[in-house]
This record gives C-alpha cells, sequence and structure tokens, in this order.
C-alpha cells in the first residue's frame, strides 16, 4: 500500500519561549503521513534524540525538500508502529511528527543559525516540554489541522502527550503516553546531570562555542553512554552481555585505556557501549543534548497546580497509560500513580501494563506488545478489545523499582 508523506520544514514565525526569550523566526521540521480528512490527525511525539523521522519504507514522497532522513534512532524510529496496516495505521489516519525546537534534526536549536548568521550555541533560549507542544499547536495550525483525534509519544515524548492533556485538553480525543511519567525521579535526575557534566568538562565545548572547530565527542560519547544503562534492564544486560570479553583489544581514540587496561578484559558490555557512542556523536548535536535532557528533567504534570489530577481537570477525553516491568526509568508504579490523576480527575482510563525485560526501550523494541492495545485504544478508546486495565484485576507483575543499582 502507498501512502504519502509530507516532509519539510514550516517557518512559524516569531516565538516566545517560556523563559521570555523570543527569536524572529521558529522553524519547525516535520513529516505528515496519509490523508487528512479533517477528524482523523495523530500527533506522534518522538522521545529525546528521537526525530520528526517516526516511519520509512514504502511511502511515496511528495515533500518540499525530500530528505532522506536521519540516521541511527532518529531514522524511522516508530517504523514498527506506524506505517500502513500497522498499530498507527496511517492509511487510516493523517500523522504528524514534528522535531522539537532545541534539537538538532531541522527545528530551530542550538546548531541553527541565529540572527548574525552564525549558529546559536548556547545564545539559543532554554527550551521546555510545554514550549515544544506550542510549537506543535502552532505547526499543526499552519497544517491546517484542528483538534486532534489522538496525541502519541514515549519516554519524554509520553510527557509531551500528557503536556498535551493540560496546555489544551479541548483539542484531543484520545492521548496515550507510553513508558513516561509526571516527573521523573531523583536517581533519573541524578544520571541526567551526570551526563551533563560528562559535555561540559569536555575541553572541547568550549561554553557551547565548538561549531567550525572539534566538537566534544569524549563527554556526548559518554553522556550517551549513560543513557544507554538508563534505558537497559538488569535482565536484559545480563542476557545481551553477561561477563564475557569482547574478544578484541579496546577501541579507538574516543576513550583511552587505563594502564591496567592491557591486562584485564574488554567486555561485551563495554564494546556495546563504545559502539553506540561512535554512532551516536556523528548524529547528534551536544549542546541539543544538554537543552533536551534539561527541558526532560524540568517537566512536572502538577507545575501550576496543586496535584495532578488538577493538572488533567479540563481534560474529557481518554487516556490509555502503558507501561512495561523492568523499565527502572519510567517505572509502573510511576505509571499507575498516573493512571490514578486521571481517575481522580473522572477522565476514562486504562493503565495497561506490559510484562517484558528489556528495560526502558521496550516501547521502542516491543511492537508485538505495544501495537495491539495502543491500535484498539485508537479505534475504540478504552474500551478497545486489546486495552487491558491491569488495575481491575489481580497483577500479574511485581511492580518494583528495578534498578541497576540494586543489589
Amino acid at each position: 500500500m502507498t501512502v504519502t508523506i509530507d516532509r519539510g520544514a514550516r517557518s512559524l514565525g516569531e516565538f516566545r519561549f517560556e523563559c521570555g526569550e523570543t527569536i524572529d523566526d521558529l522553524e519547525v521540521a516535520y513529516e505528515a503521513y496519509g490523508e487528512f480528512d479533517g477528524d482523523n490527525a495523530v500527533l506522534v511525539c518522538h522521545a529525546l534524540t528521537g526525530s520528526q523521522n517516526v516511519a520509512g519504507g514504502g511511502f511515496r514522497s511528495r515533500g518540499a525538500d525530500g530528505s532522506a532522513g536521519t540516521a541511527g534512532q532518529a531514522r524511522a524510529w516508530w517504523n514498527d508502529i506506524v506505517g500502513p496496516g500497522k498499530a498507527v495505521d496511517t492509511a487510516e489516519y493523517y500523522v504528524v511528527c514534528a522535531n522539537v525546537p532545541g534539537s538538532c534534526y531541522g527545528t530551530s536549536g542550538p546548531p541553527s543559525a541565529g540572527p548574525d548568521g552564525e549558529p546559536y550555541g548556547t545564545d539559543f533560549p532554554p527550551v521546555t516540554v510545554g514550549d515544544w507542544t506550542r510549537a506543535q499547536r502552532r505547526l499543526l495550525d499552519d497544517l491546517g489541522v484542528g483538534r486532534l483525534h489522538a496525541v502519541v509519544g514515549g519516554s519524554v515524548g509520553g510527557m509531551n502527550v500528557l503536556d498535551w492533556a493540560k496546555r489544551y485538553p479541548d483539542d484531543v480525543r484520545r492521548i496515550a503516553p507510553v513508558a513516561t511519567a509526571a516527573r521523573l525521579d531523583p536517581q533519573c535526575l541524578a544520571l541526567d546531570a551526570i551526563a551533563r557534566r560528562a559535555i561540559t568538562t569536555d575541553p572541547n565545548w568550549n561554553r557551547g562555542d565548538y561549531y567550525g572547530g572539534e566538537p566534544p565527542r569524549r563527554g556526548l560519547g559518554l553522556a550517551r553512554q549513560i543513557g544507554h544503562v538508563m534505558y537497559l534492564s538488569k535482565d536484559s544486560m545480563e542476557r545481551k552481555f553477561g561477563r564475557r570479553a569482547a574478544g578484541r583489544d579496546f577501541a579507538g581514540d574516543a576513550f583511552p585505556a587505563d594502564p591496567a587496561a592491557a591486562f584485564f578484559p574488554y567486555r561485551d558490555v563495554e564494546s556495546y557501549l563504545d559502539y553506540q557512542a561512535e554512532k551516536f556523536v556523528d548524529r547528534f548535536d551536544a549542546n541539543s543534548y544538554l537543552y533536551l535532557t534539561h527541558a526532560m528533567d524540568d517537566y512536572d504534570l502538577a507545575e501550576g497546580y496543586e496535584s495532578d489530577a488538577a493538572a488533567l481537570a479540563a481534560f474529557e477525553g481518554e487516556a490509555l497509560v502503558m507501561s512495561f516491568t523492568g523499565d527502572w526509568h519510567f517505572t509502573t508504579e510511576q505509571a499507575e500513580s498516573l493512571a490514578a490523576a486521571f481517575r481522580e480527575a473522572d477522565a476514562p482510563v486504562a493503565h495497561h501494563v506490559i510484562d517484558s525485560d528489556h528495560g526502558h526501550d521496550a516501547f521502542l523494541v516491543e511492537p508485538e506488545s505495544v501495537g495491539p492495545p495502543l491500535s484498539d485504544f485508537l479505534a475504540d478508546g478504552v474500551g478497545g478489545r486489546a486495552v487491558t486495565d491491569t488495575t481491575e484485576r489481580e497483577p500479574e507483575f511485581a511492580p518494583v523499582h528495578n534498578s541497576l543499582f540494586s543489589g
């Protein structure tokens, strides 16, 4: 089945960020799949280092620039979920995904040219999840889309979804926040802070002024490695790597080995992390990583309200909260707390818990678990056949904080 895709970027004019700073022209890169019939628009919100390229092959491009997309996770990052005949069916829905302000995949951010023609760097205004939501609303207005059928997203993209219910409660019928929470817990805040310090203590960071020179590859690579440890569970790391040696010497110059490394084994888990770092530093901007992690850390659904339920009180649509038992980045307890807030706000909600040991990455790598409930929710709301609210039965999982750093 051939589905059209509109790739491009829209200049949305002057934009005032929540910090109070303004830029003259916010440009937002997006991809839109399928045909809009006035009532079938679904917005997909990407995760931290994702992009607007949510789906991939099989599409006939009619975009303004015809670009081929980006590499790594940013390229077709949810291709098993979004597409013709898939859970978010582009033959039925008009699906839009927009790169968020502060990122580096075509939307205005630190690498973008500022008023003087040079990259903004750290002169770019600080961004918030609320800025992402407001920019998406502006883009949708420009595309001629009013009320949305649904907003869907995972991880910090799930926080973006929640912000839609809070900020524009009349503009969306259904929301599906996946593998997310109302706010980060202190452990994740701490790890994000260490990741940022890895970047800012790299001499090549140069207070964010590295464009045209050598970027802080080592610091950004370390930050990415910390992120990957956060995304995996204890069980999945044991299964993937164990304590096996990689069978080769320490790789490359990015992370020089200490003097004792020649005696001790270079393990599979180290090799995996080095490989991920090498891929990431070739596709992502260090300043953008700083900006986006700050936005994620800052988000708090209840900000400005007495509680999460109060923040959601104006939302009259339906919600599907999805969580994974092996995810210690955003736990099942946090997801249940979020579902409880929807119940307190009298919004129809189901909390669908997936038994998985993949960790936080499960929402990306287990389409067979994510797809059916999401598809049925988009079609029929919380009454969908595959939408199971685990609070209505005895749970088949132990909702514990399965931390990598516990016993």
